[in-house]
């Protein structure tokens, strides 16, 4: 899967003042995305919001996406849940012509053992129409999958092509990393050690930090991927800060505000969720301002 390697970014959904999917706001980020060297796009992952999200907004969200595009950069579509038949009629009956993967998160809440990982993405690997890229993001799902089952499930499953591992854990990457088929993609899901990950023979990143700051983000990816270690911890090191910002009070509430400072779109995110304070606020303006 050579089109999942390098920057992907996990698409915010921005909303009017009224709450209701801001479509054209939603097109500048597309936009700015593509035209600032991202690799991929990712639709309708946590960043979009689609916990909060109806079935007709999700319609519309993946179709602005889909004719923004417009063929320009492999779409990913986020299929996931915890329900595990509900995750495969999805699939099923969803129109995924526009894609080119998807991807679907470790179940959450239930807290299965491992083996109950193992047999949810065993059942949906077996009913997928497209390849499947694993989330693990403990942080969200209170179970971590661990190397031994995603090796097992990367062994047992053509379908299951990658990772995107958000375990924040650089020991963990690197035993998926080196005990994973060499085909297989691990992909880091944390914008602070992606980095150290792709040096250590990682595919990439799926990125929320990288939609504010594609074009030095990805630039950053391009080096490590050509192992140009120097180089690309410049840029880290320029970018680590904001990284530390955006998620300081929650996704995306962070990087909407990046968003709205950069004049692209607003920043309204939906309940439970809030934006950020304003003292948070400033502190990414004045980064902004001086990157």
């Amino acid at each position: 899967m050579k089109e999942l390697v390098g920057t992907g970014v996990a698409l915010i959904t921005p909303f009017k003042s009224d709450f209701s999917v801001d479509v054209e706001g939603l097109k500048n980020v597309v936009n700015f995305n593509i035209e600032n060297g991202i690799d991929y796009l990712v639709v309708l992952g946590t960043t979009a919001e689609s916990a909060t999200l109806s079935k007709e907004e999700k319609q519309l969200v993946i179709d602005t996406v889909v004719s923004a595009n417009n063929h320009r950069l492999p779409l990913v579509l986020g299929i996931g849940g915890n329900n595990t038949q509900e995750v495969i009629s999805e699939m099923k009956t969803r129109d995924l012509s526009a894609f080119t993967a998807i991807l679907s998160v470790s179940p959450f809440y239930n807290k299965p053992t491992q083996e109950g990982i193992y047999q949810h993405f065993a059942a949906i690997a077996k009913a997928a129409p497209l390849p499947i890229i694993l989330y693990n993001v403990p942080g969200r799902t209170a179970s971590n999958m661990l190397p031994e089952t995603v090796i097992r499930l990367a062994n047992d499953f053509e379908k299951i092509v990658a990772i995107k591992e958000a375990a924040g854990d650089i020991v963990q990457a690197m035993k998926l990393i080196s005990g994973c088929p060499k085909d297989f993609l691990v992909i880091s899901g944390d914008d602070m050690i992606t980095l150290p990950m792709v040096l250590a023979g990682g595919a990439g990143v799926i990125s929320v930090i990288g939609e504010g700051f594609p074009k030095e983000f990805s630039k950053m990816v391009k080096l490590g991927l050509d192992k140009k270690a120097d180089e690309a911890y410049e840029i880290h090191y320029k970018i680590a800060p904001v990284i530390d910002y955006i998620f300081a009070e929650g996704n995306p509430a962070g990087i909407k505000a990046v968003f709205k400072s950069l004049g692209i779109c607003g920043d309204t995110v939906r309940l439970p969720l809030v934006g950020v304070s304003d003292g948070l606020r400033s502190k990414i303006e004045d980064f902004i301002k001086k990157f």
